[in-house]
C-alpha cells in the first residue's frame, strides 16, 4: 500500500462526524457515512429477533483495520506473487517490508482510536502490528459508534446480541476499517478434525485382526457382503508405507523447509511421543530443534473447546508431517483456545514469525455458522502470509455434505476460502510392497454385524470427506475451465482421510484405572490428508525455492502432478474390528463394514469432482515450483 497521511485536521473531522451519527438511521447520519462490508450477519434474517439489545449490556469487540490501499491492492499483490509467468511470480517480502507497503499506519489507528472514544467506546488494547484495536463499552455506545440498531436473537439455541444491519463508520475513516468482530456474540468456535469416536488422550486401541497392508487378511469366517468376502481394515499405514505410496520414496526429504501446524492447546508429551513413534516404525530421529512449540501466554475456553482432546490432533499432524517430509523442520502454534479470534491471533503469530513457508490446519467449522467479519479477518492473513510465500492448507472436513450433520448441504470454513487450499479425502490402498494400489472416494456406509453373525445390517452414513459448492465465495479464476459453477468449489486436490485406511499414530494416553501409557491406533479424517500434503508439499519446496504463496494458483497450473481419483476400489469396502470397551478383550469386539466411495451426495467422477478434487499428488508434484 501507499502511505496515507493522517492529519490532525482528519481526527478533529472523525470526531465531530462522530457526534452526528445516531441510531434513529436518519437520512442525514447516514450521508456522513459509510458502510463497512462484511459486517451484516447473514443468519439473522431467519433467527427469531426478540427485540433490542439493552443499552447498557456490554459490548466487547475488535476493529480490524484494512491493510493500506485497500483489500483489491493486496489480493492484486498476493495473485501476482503467486502467478507463475507474472513479473513479480516469487518476488515475495520479508514481515517488515510487508508493514512498509501494506501495513496500516500509527496516524491511522490514531484516527480510528479518537473516532470510537468520541462515541464513548473504550479503547484497551492495539495489536502489536495495528491489525486491530480491542474496544469496550455498552450497546448505546457501539450503535453511536457504529451507526446500527443492536438486536436479541435467538440463534443456535442462545439468546445472543448482534447488529441489526451492516456497520456504518465517518466516510472519512471507513477505508482503514476491514470490518468489527464482536458485536455479534454468538460464540465462534472451530471444531478439530480428526476422525469421530475417536477422543485420545483417552485410551483407545484398534482390535485384531487387522491387515498390515492393504489386502493382506480377509474375513473368511464373517458372511460376505453384497457377494464378496472383505479384507480387514489395515492395523494403520507408517511413514514407509505413506513415502513409497505417495513419494515413490523419493531421496528428497524437505530439509530446509519448516512446516507450521496450528491447533488449540499443546499436547506436553508431544515430543516424547513423536519421538518414540519415528522410532517404532523405522522413521528418521528428530534432530535437535527440529520440533518446536509456540504457547500463547496462558490457554483458556477449555470447557467449551475440549481441552485436552485438542492433544490428539497435534499428535496426529506432528507425526503425519514428519512421515512424509523427515527432514522438514515442524512449528507447532498453540492457540489460546478453540475460538476464532484466538486463532486469528494464532495465524497471526506464524505470519509474522515467518519461519515456516507451509501451515497447515485441521480445524474449521461450517460456512453457515461463519460471521462475514471473522472470514474478512482471516482473510487478511491469508493474503499477507500469500505476499511472504507462505501458503495455508485446510482439512475440507470429515462429514460430506454436511446435509446429515447440519441439515443443510454446505461446506467448510477456512477450507473454502479462495486463498487456502483445500484438503479432501480418499480411501486408499497401499499394497505389500509400498505399491499405490487404489485411491477411491472417502465416503462411508457403516454395516453392522447380526446378533447371530448371519448378516450385515445397514447403519447408514457415518463419515467422508467434506466438499460441496460455497455459499460465502465466487469461483476464482484459477477454477474457471475446472468447474461450471459460478461459487468457489472445494475441496482442491485429496490425500488418504479414510479412518478404514488411516495412518497409525502413537501418543501419551490415559487407559483404565488411571495407568498413563504410549500406545498406538489407527486414525483418519482429512485432518491426515491435509498434514501428509504438506509434508509431501516440503519436498517441492525444497526442489523450488523459499515458498509458493497462494498454492492453489500452481495447482491448477499443474493439474497433471495429481492422478484423477475415477472409479470404484477393488473391495466394497473393509471389516473392521473394535473392542466393545475401546481398549482390550475384556468386553468382546464388534464387526462392522465400512464402505468405500459413498460419500453423501457427493460423488467421484473423472476429472475435477467435489470429493477428491483435482485428485492425489504424484511425484510430478516435486518439480511444480522448479
Amino acid at each position: 500500500m501507499h502511505k496515507r497521511r493522517i492529519t490532525a485536521a482528519l481526527i478533529a473531522a472523525t470526531t465531530v462526524a462522530g457526534t452526528a451519527l445516531a441510531t434513529s438511521g436518519s437520512a442525514q447520519a447516514q450521508s456522513a457515512t459509510r458502510a463497512i462490508p462484511h459486517t451484516n450477519p447473514l443468519w439473522t434474517s431467519h433467527a427469531k429477533h426478540l427485540g433490542s439489545a439493552n443499552a447498557s449490556a456490554p459490548v466487547h469487540a475488535r476493529v480490524y483495520l484494512a491493510p493500506r490501499g485497500g483489500l483489491s491492492a493486496l489480493k492484486s499483490a498476493a495473485v501476482a506473487m503467486s502467478t507463475p509467468g507474472s513479473p513479480s511470480y516469487h518476488q515475495f517480502l520479508t514481515p517488515a517490508q510487508y508493514r512498509a507497503r501494506f501495513g496500516t499506519t500509527d496516524a491511522t489507528v490514531r484516527a480510528v482510536r479518537a473516532y470510537l472514544q468520541s462515541a464513548g467506546l473504550h479503547v484497551t488494547d492495539v495489536e502489536q502490528h495495528n491489525r486491530y484495536l480491542v474496544v469496550t463499552g455498552d450497546v448505546a455506545a457501539a450503535e453511536k459508534a457504529f451507526g446500527t440498531q443492536i438486536g436479541r436473537y435467538r440463534h443456535d439455541g442462545r439468546v445472543v446480541q448482534a447488529p441489526n444491519s451492516a456497520v456504518h463508520v465517518p466516510a472519512a475513516i471507513a477505508s482503514s476499517v476491514l470490518t468489527v468482530a464482536g458485536l455479534d456474540t454468538t460464540p465462534r468456535i472451530v471444531k478439530p478434525m480428526h476422525s469421530p469416536k475417536l477422543s485420545p488422550p483417552a485410551g483407545f486401541r484398534n482390535a485384531r485382526p487387522c491387515s498390515a497392508y492393504y489386502g493382506q487378511k480377509s474375513a473368511t469366517s464373517l458372511p460376505k457382503f453384497q457377494g464378496q468376502t472383505l479384507p480387514y481394515a489395515p492395523c494403520g499405514y507408517t511413514g514407509l508405507q505413506f513415502r513409497s505410496a505417495y513419494e515413490n520414496n523419493s531421496a528428497l526429504d524437505g530439509t530446509g523447509i519448516t512446516v507450521a501446524i496450528t491447533d488449540a492447546y499443546a499436547a506436553p508429551t508431544i515430543a516424547q511421543d513423536a519421538a518414540t513413534y519415528a522410532a517404532n516404525h523405522g522413521d528418521r530421529a528428530y534432530a535437535n530443534g527440529q520440533l518446536t512449540q509456540s504457547l500463547p501466554n496462558s490457554f483458556t475456553h477449555a470447557g467449551q473447546c475440549g481441552g485436552s482432546g485438542w492433544w490428539g490432533e497435534e499428535t496426529l499432524d506432528v507425526e503425519a508431517v514428519h512421515a512424509m517430509a523427515q527432514g522438514a523442520n515442524i512449528a507447532y502454534y498453540a492457540s489460546a483456545s478453540c475460538f476464532d479470534s484466538d486463532f486469528l491471533d494464532t495465524l497471526a503469530r506464524v505470519v509474522d514469525d515467518n519461519k515456516a513457508k507451509l501451515v497447515t490446519n485441521s480445524w474449521s467449522d461450517v460456512e453457515a455458522n461463519e460471521s462475514p467479519d471473522t472470514t474478512a479477518a482471516y482473510e487478511e492473513i491469508f493474503l499477507q502470509g500469500a505476499t511472504q510465500g507462505i501458503s495455508f492448507m485446510f482439512s475440507s472436513g470429515d462429514d460430506g455434505d454436511e446435509l446429515a450433520a447440519t441439515g443443510t448441504k454446505q461446506v467448510d470454513y477456512p477450507a473454502s476460502d479462495p486463498y487456502a487450499t483445500a484438503v479432501g479425502g480418499t480411501a486408499t490402498g497401499i499394497g505389500r510392497n509400498g505399491n499405490l494400489k487404489f485411491s477411491t472416494g472417502w465416503g462411508t456406509d457403516k454395516w453392522s454385524l447380526s446378533s447371530d453373525r448371519s448378516t450385515w445390517n445397514s447403519v447408514g452414513f457415518l463419515y467422508g470427506g467434506g466438499g460441496g459448492t460455497s455459499a460465502l465465495f465466487a469461483r476464482p479464476a484459477y477454477q474457471d475451465g475446472v468447474t461450471d459453477s459460478p461459487s468457489r468449489v472445494v475441496p482442491d486436490i485429496a490425500m488418504d482421510a479414510d479412518p478404514t485406511t488411516g495412518m497409525l499414530v502413537g501418543e501419551t494416553q490415559t487407559f483404565p484405572h488411571g495407568v498413563v501409557a504410549y500406545d498406538e491406533y489407527r486414525i483418519g479424517g482429512t485432518s491426515l490428508a491435509s498434514p501428509l500434503f504438506a509434508g509431501m508439499t516440503a519436498l517441492t519446496l525444497q526442489q523450488g525455492g523459499a515458498g509458493a504463496g497462494l498454492l492453489n494458483q500452481v495447482i491448477y497450473s499443474n493439474a497433471g502432478d495429481f492422478t484423477d481419483v475415477a472409479g470404484p476400489a477393488p473391495d466394497a469396502g473393509n471389516v473392521r474390528v473394535d473392542y466393545a470397551n475401546g481398549v482390550d478383550n475384556s468386553a468382546g469386539v464388534v464387526y462392522s463394514v465400512r464402505t468405500f466411495n459413498q460419500d453423501s451426495s457427493l460423488d467421484v467422477t473423472n476429472g475435477y469432482d467435489q470429493v477428491t478434487g483435482l485428485g492425489v499428488p504424484n511425484p510430478r508434484w516435486f518439480s511444480a515450483l522448479g
